[in-house]
């Protein structure tokens, strides 16, 4: 099985690059991991937030098959402790699942047709972070879950 953590718009500054390549260096040693950065549509004056919300839902799931288990990072989501979700991803795992793909959205969050199209919606917390940001927090997150199932050190309870 694969796991993939999906994102759209680019990464930019480089301290976001440097947390990413030390999560993804981690993660490799417990799952086939894989990272996709989709184009974000350029807002012109005249598009309202809504229509980039669609257009970047309809890029997300024209990229999807249809048997991948979605999860949302989405602040309706259900939050988890660190140890809940540890136990949530392997409860996933366990379904004999080819593909699970974790999902950040746009600046203007998810269209309708995503909600409905997610298997579950998962929320990092009550506050509010930058697009950019939660790509390392959620990896340290998904990294500190694996280590859980393996009953590693790195997590201290």
């Amino acid at each position: 099985m694969k796991v993939e953590l999906w994102w759209i718009g680019k990464s930019k500054q480089p301290f976001i690059h440097s947390g990413i390549d030390l999560y993804k260096s981690r993660l490799k040693h417990y799952c086939k991991f894989g990272i996709k950065e989709i184009k974000d549509i350029k807002q012109s004056h005249k598009m309202q937030d809504a229509i980039v919300k669609i257009k970047e839902s309809e890029s997300v799931l024209s990229q999807l098959n249809t048997d991948d288990f979605l999860i949302l990072l989405d602040e309706k989501g259900k939050i988890f402790t660190s140890r809940a979700f540890s136990t949530q991803l392997e409860k996933i795992q366990n379904q004999g699942l080819k593909r699970i793909v974790f999902l950040i959205g746009g600046a203007f969050g998810f269209d309708e047709k995503l909600y409905l199209r997610a298997n579950l919606k998962i929320s990092l917390s009550k506050m509010t972070f930058s697009h950019q940001l939660i790509r390392i927090i959620f990896l340290e997150q998904l990294y500190r879950a694996f280590t859980i199932q393996k009953g590693e050190k790195y997590h201290n309870d």
